[in-house]
C-alpha cells in the first residue's frame, strides 16, 4: 500500500506547519478552530479509506479545510499516483494558504484560497477527508449563522440549530460535493453524538447517507495537544442506507486497531439519544425503570456573574463591615469539601472551615446607599470594574441580584474525572444546611411525591442519598458526556435519566403503598 513518495516531503511539511503555527498565538488559532492533524492519525484515515474504496478505482480527492495538507500528504503515501485523477483543497486563511500553495505547487494539487462555505459545489468527488475547523457557535456572528444554516440545509437537508459548531456545517455542505457512492471520512468532535444540536447531524447520518463506521478515541488520549476535545472519526458512503443496515462502532486504540468493536442497528440508533454509549455498552432494553428525575427536580446551581466578587468569606464581610443579612450561605467548590455530608450550625449555616456567603438582595441601589453605605461602596467598586456591564449582570433587573436557587438537600458535582483519589467522577453531597450552591453543582430538589414522604420520615433523604452514592461510575458516565483529557460532565437532564429502581424500593417498602404507575403519572404530567 505504501508507494514511492519522498519521506522528506512530509518532514518538510511538518516544519512548515510548525513555523506557521508559531507565528500565531494559540488564542488566534483557537478562535479560528485551527488544529493540525497529527501525521500518524492522517495516515490511519487514508489507510482506512483505501480499504473502503473499490480496488483500482480512480480517486478524486477533496479536503475542505486543507491547512498545510496532512491528509494530502497521507493520500500520496497511500495511493499510487496513477489512481489520483484530481486533488482539491480549500484554505481560507492566507497565513497558511499562501505558503502551502507554494509547497505543493509541483505535486498535483489544486489549492483554492477561499472560504469553502461560500464555494459553488461540484458533485464529482469520490473521496472527502477533512478535519474541519472547530469553531464554537458563539464565535459565529448571527448573520453568518443564518447564512450557514440556509446553505447547509440546501446541501444536505440538515436544519442545524444556532448552537451547532462550524464543523457541523462543513459536514453538511460537503454533501453537495460528493459523487454518488463516494466516501467521506470526518475527524470531528464526538460531542455531536450526545448534544441536542447533534440530532440533525445524526438524522442526516441515518437517513441521507449510509453511516459506515464511527471510531471514538479514548478521551484520555487527546488527539490534539492544543485542543481539549474528544475526537471521533465518522465514515459515510453517499448512498441511501438499506432497511436492515448496521453501523460499526469502535473505541480506543487506533482507527485501524481499536480496543472495542460493536455493531449497532440503524433502527436502534434512531431511538438512542446518546450514541457515545457505543461500543462500550449495548443497546438499551426497553424499560420503564424509575429514574432520578422521578424523585428529584434537577437544576444547575446559580451563575453569579463573578464568583470572586459576589461570593465572600465571612472574614471579609466582617472586615468590610458589610450587612450579613443581605448575604446567604453558599457551598464552597467541591475541592474544599472533604466530606460528602455538610452539617449545619445552630442558625443553619454550613459547619465548614471555609464559610462562604453570597451577596443576594433585591434592594435598589438608592436604598442601599442610605441604609447600608458600606455595601453601596462595595457595589460602586464592582461597577468601577465593569461588572454591571457583563452579559449576565446586565441582563438582570438589578445587576447584583441573584437567580432563585433555594437550598437543596442533595447536590451533585457537575464536572469530574474518573482518575480521582475517590475513583468516582461525580459526588452526591448531603446538604443539611441552608446553603445554596453555584453552578459547579447540580441541585436536586425532591418532587412533590418525595417531599410528602420526607415530611413523614425526616431520615428518608439520607437513605435516598446513600442509594445515589452507591451508583457505579459506569451508570453515571453512561448518561453523561466526556471531553478530551478524561473530563466528564453531567447536565441536569442527563443526571435525571440515570435509572435507580432502588429509590422506588425504599419508598415502596418503608412508606405508604405505592406503584410505579404513581411515578409515571407524575412523569407524564
Amino acid at each position: 500500500m505504501t508507494h514511492k513518495f519522498p519521506e522528506w516531503l512530509e518532514t518538510d511539511r511538518l516544519d512548515l506547519q510548525l513555523g506557521l503555527d508559531q507565528q500565531k498565538s494559540q488564542a488566534e488559532r483557537n478562535r479560528l478552530g485551527q488544529f493540525a492533524t497529527p501525521t500518524d492519525l492522517a495516515a490511519d484515515l487514508l489507510r482506512f479509506a483505501h480499504e473502503l474504496l473499490p480496488a483500482n478505482k480512480n480517486v478524486l480527492f477533496i479536503d475542505p479545510a486543507f491547512g498545510t495538507g496532512a491528509f494530502y500528504s497521507a493520500l500520496l503515501r497511500t495511493f499510487p499516483k496513477r489512481r489520483i485523477l484530481a486533488a482539491v483543497g480549500f484554505e481560507i486563511d492566507p497565513h497558511y494558504g499562501g505558503p502551502t500553495a507554494k509547497f505543493w505547487a509541483d505535486h498535483g494539487l489544486t489549492l483554492r484560497l477561499e472560504d469553502f462555505t461560500r464555494a459553488q459545489p461540484n458533485p464529482s468527488f469520490g473521496l472527502v477527508i477533512c478535519n474541519p475547523p472547530y469553531v464554537r457557535h458563539h464565535h459565529l456572528a448571527a448573520v453568518e449563522k443564518r447564512r450557514l444554516q440556509q446553505r447547509t440545509f440546501e446541501a444536505s437537508g440538515m436544519k442545524l440549530s444556532g448552537l451547532a459548531g462550524l464543523y457541523c456545517h462543513f459536514l453538511g455542505l460537503s454533501h453537495a460535493w460528493m459523487t454518488e457512492g463516494g466516501i467521506a471520512g470526518w475527524l470531528i468532535p464526538s460531542e455531536f453524538m450526545d448534544v441536542n444540536y447533534g440530532r440533525e447531524v445524526k438524522k442526516y447520518l441515518l437517513n441521507r447517507v449510509t453511516l459506515l463506521h464511527i471510531h471514538r478515541f479514548d478521551p484520555n488520549d487527546v488527539q490534539f495537544a492544543d485542543a481539549l476535545v474528544s475526537s471521533a472519526v465518522v465514515w459515510i458512503r453517499n448512498v441511501p442506507p438499506s432497511a436492515d443496515h448496521e453501523v460499526t462502532f469502535t473505541f480506543g486504540g487506533t482507527l485501524n486497531a481499536p480496543r472495542i468493536t460493536r455493531r449497532v442497528s440503524a433502527e436502534s440508533l434512531a431511538h438512542e439519544p446518546k450514541w457515545s454509549r457505543f461500543p462500550v455498552s449495548d443497546v438499551r432494553d426497553a424499560t420503564t425503570a424509575p429514574t432520578i428525575s422521578d424523585f428529584f427536580q434537577i437544576k444547575r446551581g446559580l451563575a453569579t456573574g463573578d464568583n470572586a466578587y459576589f461570593i465572600l468569606p465571612a472574614s471579609e464581610i466582617e472586615t468590610r463591615e458589610l450587612p450579613i443579612s443581605l448575604f446567604k450561605p453558599i457551598l464552597p467548590s467541591p475541592r474544599h469539601l472533604s466530606d460528602d455530608v455538610v452539617q449545619a450550625d445552630e442558625v443553619g449555616n454550613p459547619e465548614l472551615e471555609r464559610r462562604l456567603f453570597l451577596l443576594d438582595t433585591t434592594l435598589p441601589e438608592a436604598e442601599i446607599e442610605i441604609r447600608y453605605p458600606s455595601l453601596w461602596k462595595y457595589l460602586e467598586e464592582g461597577k468601577s470594574r465593569g461588572l454591571h456591564e457583563r452579559y449576565l449582570c446586565s441582563h438582570r433587573s438589578l445587576w447584583y441580584a441573584q437567580e432563585t436557587r433555594p437550598p437543596a438537600p442533595i447536590v451533585c458535582t457537575y464536572l469530574g474525572r474518573g482518575d480521582t483519589k475517590r475513583g468516582r467522577p461525580f459526588r452526591f453531597i448531603l446538604n443539611e444546611s441552608n446553603a445554596t450552591a453555584a453552578n459547579v453543582y447540580l441541585m436536586m430538589y425532591p418532587t412533590s411525591l418525595l417531599a410528602a414522604e420526607m415530611k413523614r420520615d425526616p431520615q428518608l433523604i439520607r437513605r435516598m442519598w446513600s442509594v445515589l452514592n452507591a451508583l457505579t461510575p459506569e451508570q453515571l458516565l453512561a448518561e453523561g458526556r466526556v471531553y478530551g483529557g478524561g473530563l466528564h460532565k453531567l447536565e441536569p437532564k442527563e443526571l435525571g435519566n440515570v435509572q435507580v429502581p432502588q429509590l422506588f424500593d425504599i419508598l415502596e417498602k418503608g412508606h405508604r403503598p405505592m406503584k410505579q404507575t404513581d411515578l409515571f403519572s407524575k412523569r407524564a404530567a
